[in-house]
């Protein structure tokens, strides 16, 4: 049986945090160790310089970063293709063969567009390649024939846009080219990873995240800053377990559920203090982050190797993308020298 194709990434506008780990990096590994699937993650350079535009620096300096905290979690270049997004000469072309097949309207209504939009504060100014980026997202899932594509629960639209850019296709050139991808999500109840001052959303730009990079000091530093709740001032006061980022994450990385309980139903009642709350949590997510800390140490011993890694990723890459490229422009009718 042929296998299944999954294809996903990042932007290197920095170090990869804890909620990227939740929220997709698990899956990726997943999915890479069941042997299932030929496996492509991204670092996509091209996609991050669309509102970076005057700080390439930023982006060159993070793809190193970002390539450290892939290994560091377990993604292992044996059986997943690690590749660099702005050297694969196959998206761009791809980009514009499929922009012809959507409107600006249709880009217009796309809600994770017009969210990140809001969230930049653009205004009137969105650079034209932000505005356009599902559809160079729909280039990077389709020059591998990806079928599935580990994202978060807020990246449906931006799938369902490639979808009706393969099925575009295949009708307007009557070929069966493209496949349509499906998400993979996270598992249920595993929830968005709040940042640790309590906003709804841990963030790179926000700097409200724990990073994979944090050495153990630094953690426990964040861990003890954390949001808890404002009116549990004594010990012995009633809190508030909902809206408590400490009990979030303890719901999320603690495997003992049933402690999570009842340390819980101890807080509520009176009598748990938020320094002895916190300090239960950093040990739990000490004994998450140290393996990943170590393996980050150990790789960035020897950056040509990593860098390596990247060569070789990248250039398997560009086989694949230019074999759908061909493809693609046999369908058109692009292909006057061969």
């Amino acid at each position: 049986m042929a296998k299944h194709t999954f294809l996903t990434g990042d932007r290197p506008t920095g170090r990869l945090h804890i909620g990227h780990y939740i929220g997709s990096l698990q899956n990726r590994v997943a999915l890479q160790n069941s042997g299932d699937y030929n496996n492509f993650v991204m670092i996509a350079d091209t996609q991050a310089l669309t509102d970076n535009a005057n700080n390439p620096e930023k982006i060159r300096h993070s793809l190193m970063e970002v390539a450290l905290d892939y290994l560091a979690v377990g993604i292992d270049p044996k059986k997943t293709t690690i590749l660099v997004q702005s050297a694969i000469p196959a998206l761009s072309e791809l980009t514009m063969y499929y922009l012809d097949l959507v409107t600006v309207a249709r880009l217009n209504r796309n809600p994770t567009v017009k969210t990140e939009i809001k969230q930049k504060a653009f205004g009137e100014s969105v650079p034209a390649g932000f505005f356009v980026y599902p559809v160079s997202q729909a280039a990077d899932i389709t020059a591998f024939k990806a079928d599935t594509v580990p994202v978060g629960d807020d990246q449906e639209p931006m799938l369902e846009q490639t979808r009706e850019i393969v099925r575009t296709f295949n009708r307007t050139y009557n070929a069966d080219v493209l496949v349509e991808p499906e998400g993979y999500f996270p598992p249920k109840g595993s929830g968005r990873l709040p940042g640790i001052d309590g906003n709804a959303k841990m963030s790179k730009s926000l700097g409200n995240g724990i990073y994979l990079a944090d050495d153990a000091d630094t953690v426990q530093k964040k861990i003890m800053s954390m949001y808890t709740d404002p009116n549990h001032i004594h010990v012995s006061d009633p809190g508030q377990v909902e809206g408590n980022v400490v009990f979030t994450y303890l719901d999320i990385f603690d495997p003992d559920k049933q402690h999570v309980a009842d340390l819980k139903a101890e807080y509520q009642h009176g009598g748990l203090g938020d320094v002895k709350i916190k300090r239960y949590l950093n040990d739990v997510m000490d004994a998450v982050l140290s393996p990943i800390r170590n393996r980050r140490l150990e790789y960035a011993k020897d950056m040509a190797s990593v860098q390596q890694i990247l060569i070789d990723g990248t250039a398997h890459a560009n086989e694949v993308a230019n074999q759908t490229l061909q493809e693609v422009r046999d369908a058109i009718g692009f292909n006057y020298f061969k």
